[in-house]
């Protein structure tokens, strides 16, 4: 699996607190690393203005 992080995932990032960037940047990492890891649940994306997100 293809794994993208939007271009604006670190400004959005940064608005968020110390304690909130840890647990995103976590959880961003095990969905990397382990796309099965019991825990976390990837959906597929609809209606996105690109159709090739």
């Amino acid at each position: 699996m293809k794994f993208r992080i939007a271009d604006t995932f670190t400004a959005n990032l940064s608005r968020l607190t110390a304690e909130e960037q840890k647990l995103v940047k976590q959880t961003t990492f095990d969905a990397q690393v382990n796309p099965a890891s019991p825990g976390l649940k990837l959906h597929k994306l609809d209606n996105t203005k690109d159709n090739n997100f």
